[in-house]
């Protein structure tokens, strides 16, 4: 399966708590929400496409712990996210859960990089990542996401929680995609292309 990367970002790189103020207030973070006033027709459009593709899930421990607190109550099968997160497998990346009662969920501890090179051999589509950002960190540090769909809000927080922090592994990206929403949310996406180069345009003496 390819693994990809699907994440909402502020313009200055932040995806802390997306969806609500209550989210994820770690280290005092009281912007969450910050999604909500730009999420429209083209917004569902994408995510519906993104999960029209999936074969399972592979979440964070606090993402789990988010999605496990909403989706369940979502019961409508054929609605587009929740029927698929309701039913596909569901791998959970935690040295601190013991336990996933989500329906078709499974914890992986131990060596996560080991465990998840592992899942990308199985048959399949997508092994799908969402949000999760310390998990996506950990395995860039491995080139084991194959495609990014980053999703970029028009808005910018000053602070929180970032995909891409410092001391990351020098990447580069081939562009595979890009549209733009009626509420001016910029979607790219990306292939991974290999290590980061350099040139320069400093003037021949």
């Amino acid at each position: 399966m390819k693994i990809t990367l699907t994440t909402f970002l502020t313009l200055d790189g932040v995806m802390q708590a997306p969806g609500g103020p209550d989210e994820d207030t770690r280290g005092g973070f009281e912007q969450g929400g910050w999604v909500v006033p730009f999420a429209g027709e083209g917004m569902n459009r994408f995510v519906t496409g993104v999960f029209d593709r999936v074969d399972a899930f592979l979440l964070g421990r606090r993402t789990y712990e988010i999605f496990a607190g909403y989706w369940p109550k979502v019961t409508d099968e054929n609605d587009p996210v929740a029927g698929r997160l309701n039913a596909l497998p569901k791998y959970v990346a935690s040295t601190t859960l013991e336990k996933a009662d989500w329906n078709n969920s499974t914890v992986i501890a131990g060596d996560v990089a080991q465990e998840v090179a592992r899942l990308k051999e199985l048959p399949g589509r997508e092994l799908q990542i969402h949000g999760s950002g310390a998990l996506a960190r950990s395995l860039m540090r491995h080139d084991l996401i194959d495609e990014y769909n980053l999703l970029y809000f028009p808005v910018v927080l000053g602070a929180g929680q970032r995909l891409f922090d410092d001391g990351g592994l020098p990447t580069s990206f081939e562009l595979t995609q890009s549209s733009t929403t009626e509420s001016g949310i910029a979607i790219h996406t990306y292939r991974l292309a290999g290590r980061a180069s350099y040139g320069t345009f400093a003037l021949d003496e």
